[in-house]
C-alpha cells in the first residue's frame, strides 16, 4: 500500500499581507504622508529652510518601521506553525536578490529624460510577491540604488517610501490568482504608467515647497490654505517635470508589455521552487 502523498496547495500570494504587517504598513504610510505633507499646513510665518534637519529624523523613522513590517511578516508564519504564509529565509534571501537588481537597473537610465527601467521590475515584483514585500522591496532598492550612485541625500527617505508605495500599489492589484496573459500585462502596464507619474508627483511635493524665485503662479506661499497650494502645486507638476514622468511611464509599459511576460514567469517559478509556506493536505492513498 502507497503512502499518502502530500500535495501543495498553490497561494494567491507567495507572501499574503497579515494583520501585524497591514498594521505596521499602516503606520509607516502615515509617517510618509506626513514627512511629504507638512509643510502645507505651514503658518504664514513658518521659515521652511529643506528637508537638510527634518530628512534625517524620518529616515531614522523609516528604517525601523520597515524592520517591524518584516519582523511582523515572520512572525505571522511561525505564529502558524509553519503552515501560514510568513517571511522565512528563502523570502528573505529572495528580497536580497530583488532588491540588488532594482539597485542595478536604476543606473542603466541614469535619471536621462526621467527613464528609470527599474520601475517595471518593482511594479512585477509587487505583483507577484504581495504588498508587504513589496513595499519592504521598493523601500530597500532604492536605499541600496542610492549608495550604489551616491545618491545619499535628504530627498532618500522619500524616494524611499515613494517606491515603496509603487510595490505596495502592484501588490494590491485585483486578480493575482486567475489573472494572466495578455490582460494582466495590460493591467500591470496601465499600473505601471500611473505608478509613474504619481511617484515624480509625488517626489515633486517633498522639493516644491522650498524652492525660491518660482513666478507666483506656481510657488508655495506659507499660511494658504491648502487648496489653493495644491492648485500651484498642479500647475508646477504641468510646467516642470511632466516632460520627465512621462518618458518613464512610457518606458515602463514598454518593458511590461515586451518583458512582462518571461519576467512574471521566472518570479512565479521561482517562488514555486522556494514554496514560500506552502500548505500541505495528504490524499487518502489509491486502492
Amino acid at each position: 500500500m502507497s503512502l499518502p502523498q502530500a500535495v501543495p496547495v498553490p497561494l494567491a500570494r507567495p507572501v499574503p499581507l497579515g494583520r501585524r504587517s497591514a498594521i505596521a504598513l499602516l503606520l509607516t504610510s502615515a509617517v510618509g504622508v506626513a514627512g511629504f505633507g507638512w509643510p502645507l499646513l505651514a503658518s504664514t510665518r513658518s521659515a521652511l529652510v529643506g528637508h537638510a534637519t527634518d530628512a534625517p529624523w524620518l529616515f531614522a523613522l523609516i528604517l525601523p518601521l520597515l524592520l517591524a513590517v518584516v519582523v511582523a511578516q515572520i512572525s505571522e508564519g511561525r505564529s502558524a506553525g509553519g503552515g501560514a504564509p510568513g517571511l522565512d529565509a528563502k523570502a528573505v534571501a529572495l528580497l536580497g536578490v530583488l532588491a540588488a537588481a532594482g539597485a542595478a537597473l536604476r543606473p542603466l537610465g541614469a535619471g536621462t529624460a526621467g527613464l528609470e527601467p527599474m520601475f517595471f521590475l518593482m511594479v512585477l515584483a509587487g505583483r507577484v510577491l504581495g504588498p508587504g514585500f513589496g513595499f519592504v522591496l521598493g523601500a530597500l532598492s532604492m536605499f541600496a540604488s542610492a549608495l550604489l550612485t551616491g545618491g545619499v541625500g535628504p530627498w532618500l527617505p522619500f524616494q524611499m517610501l515613494a517606491m515603496g508605495w509603487v510595490c505596495l500599489g502592484s501588490g494590491l492589484l485585483p486578480g493575482a490568482a486567475t489573472l494572466r496573459g495578455r490582460r494582466e500585462l495590460a493591467l500591470l502596464a496601465g499600473y505601471g504608467a500611473t505608478a509613474s507619474i504619481l511617484y515624480g508627483t509625488i517626489m515633486n511635493l517633498q522639493g516644491w515647497p522650498y524652492i525660491a524665485g518660482l513666478s507666483g503662479s506656481i510657488s508655495f506661499v506659507p499660511g494658504d490654505p491648502a487648496s489653493t497650494n495644491l492648485v500651484r502645486f498642479a500647475a508646477y507638476c504641468l510646467t516642470t517635470s511632466l516632460g520627465w514622468d512621462l518618458p518613464r511611464a512610457v518606458l515602463t509599459v514598454v518593458l511590461c508589455l515586451t518583458l512582462g511576460t518571461p519576467v512574471l514567469r521566472a518570479l512565479r517559478r521561482a517562488t514555486r521552487r522556494a514554496a514560500f509556506a506552502t500548505p500541505v493536505e495528504f490524499t487518502p492513498p489509491k486502492s
